[in-house]
């Protein structure tokens, strides 16, 4: 499955979570770094008419569905995979890194925002070591010379996996840039998936999410935020279906 532009694609390259479990699990023993993004329909409004973020998404090595639109889409191309939320990845990542004896790093909001989401992690995985824990400033770029001073921290701290939770564009461009600049580093962008460890946000209950509602509990949440978002990305949904379709086999 992927997503064309003007001047990029875009592949959902990783189909469902043992794939992925596996693939991360080659590299830490390889001493590979990566970038890990979490596609969802947002991002295909913002790759559209941002040419830097399909530059990083470009660049990321591995791709996931985050987003059952995604997995939709996937199946009318006939090319199917399976959801793989970004939110939902940040404790088996955890417990896969602490058993390939790999340090972990966050990059997130808030000092304590982060602080709170490093207990969470260490109480459901007791022997993931987190080195290093950054907030970085209001305003903080990632094609600054700041991003690459954070980058050599990450690198010099050992950290092998980290945890990005910067939200969309900004996290995928850093990762990208930490594939240059920390390359033994493995990069995993997971928007709020600190903040839902924190606490500061409240995720969908469970079966709201098994009946694909929860763009619609999360919209709720925050309507004058999320309604434009959402109406943004309902637009490009019969195009993308169009283009799925002419993905399948054969065609």
């Amino acid at each position: 499955m992927h997503f064309t532009y003007s001047d990029r694609t875009i592949r959902v390259n990783i189909p469902d979570r043992p794939a992925l479990m596996a693939e991360l699990a080659r590299r830490f023993r390889a001493g590979e770094g990566f970038a890990l993004a979490t596609i969802n329909l947002d991002h295909l409004v913002k790759l559209r008419s941002d040419a830097a973020f399909r530059d990083a998404y470009a660049a990321q090595d591995l791709v996931v569905a985050d987003g059952n639109p995604i997995v939709w889409l996937s199946r009318l191309a006939r090319q199917p995979v399976a959801l793989v939320p970004g939110s939902d990845l940040v404790i088996p990542l955890a417990r896969l890194a602490a058993e390939e004896a790999r340090p972990i790093a966050l990059i997130g909001s808030t000092d304590t925002a982060l602080a709170a989401a490093a207990d969470r992690i260490m109480q459901e995985v007791p022997k993931a070591r987190i080195v290093l824990r950054i907030a970085p400033p209001m305003g903080f770029e990632p094609g600054s010379e700041d991003a690459g001073a954070l980058l050599h921290q990450v690198e010099g701290s050992g950290a092998r996996l980290c945890f990005v939770a910067l939200g969309a564009p900004k996290q995928e461009c850093l990762a990208a840039r930490g594939r240059r600049d920390a390359p033994s580093v493995g990069f995993v962008s997971v928007g709020a998936g600190l903040d839902f460890l924190a606490g500061n946000q409240r995720r969908a209950p469970i079966w709201v999410r098994r009946i694909a509602m929860e763009w619609v509990w999360r919209m709720l949440s925050a309507p004058r935020r999320l309604l434009p978002r959402y109406a943004r990305c309902a637009v490009i949904l019969p195009g993308e279906a169009v283009n799925a379709l002419r993905q399948r086999p054969g065609k």
